[in-house]
């Protein structure tokens, strides 16, 4: 995510281009990404059937753990992710086939739907506008993409360690005007994410970066998209308590 994820690995990569034909292209990071989101469907199918919202497992904890563990090291050694990529999409697909199990329960049919429809929407336009440079990827906006996602990052790691204590965020969960408002700028920052996954994505296929990069792009968009979801997914919810 602006991507921290991606952000290291293409920096590792950074150099002259080595002569070979195994290097990183369009078409193996649209591949490698496919193979993510194959394993994440029916993992997020069985998660699906294992919850509700009287009956929430207990795995899923480690799950979201093993999530921020997945993304630190991913991008603490992007060599990697093409054994990281497969295990985090099998592990967070389960995790948000719960979670929507979850929410639908809780906010009726459709919620999830919407969800996934406003999150490919989302997806598209990015990549609509990244294509005809209708917003361009500077350095200024990679900074601000990059420190804004990693405080989202902190933040979200320090709620989910407070929450063992009781400690909750109530301004910021909550369906009020700050809630709503905190969300909408967290699918925001998601959604800028793309752009810079795939300006990187772009950069590291020009500088002829290793073919084992396909994972590490792979592994980054598939972490923001389901993030993206997950926030959108959290929005809806929230005016659905409205």
């Amino acid at each position: 995510m602006a991507n921290p994820v991606l952000t290291r690995g293409f920096k590792e990569q950074q150099g002259p281009i080595v002569d070979t034909t195994d290097r990183m292209t369009l078409g193996g990071v649209g591949r490698s990404t496919l193979i993510l989101f194959a394993l994440f469907l029916p993992a997020a199918v069985w998660g699906w059937n294992q919850a509700s919202v009287n009956n929430f497992p207990t795995w899923t904890i480690g799950a979201i753990l093993f999530g921020f563990i997945a993304v630190i090291a991913g991008a603490l050694r992007p060599q990697w992710t093409p054994v990281i990529g497969p295990i985090y999409a099998v592990i967070q697909g389960a995790l948000v086939g719960a979670i929507s199990s979850v929410y639908q329960s809780a906010y009726g049919e459709g919620i999830v739907t919407n969800a996934i429809m406003a999150t490919f929407i989302t997806v598209l336009v990015m990549v609509i506008l990244y294509v005809t440079r209708t917003i361009r990827v500077t350095e200024r906006m990679r900074s601000i993409v990059f420190g804004a996602t990693a405080a989202i990052f902190v933040f979200y790691l320090a709620t989910f360690a407070l929450s063992f204590f009781g400690v909750a965020m109530p301004l910021v969960w909550d369906a009020g005007p700050f809630g709503i408002l905190f969300s909408l700028g967290v699918i925001a920052l998601a959604a800028f994410n793309l752009l810079v996954d795939f300006d990187l994505i772009e950069r590291g296929i020009a500088q002829g970066a290793p073919q084992w990069m396909n994972w590490f792009a792979a592994f980054g968009l598939t972490v923001t998209i389901v993030w993206l979801y997950l926030e959108i997914l959290r929005l809806l919810g929230k005016l659905q308590r409205r």
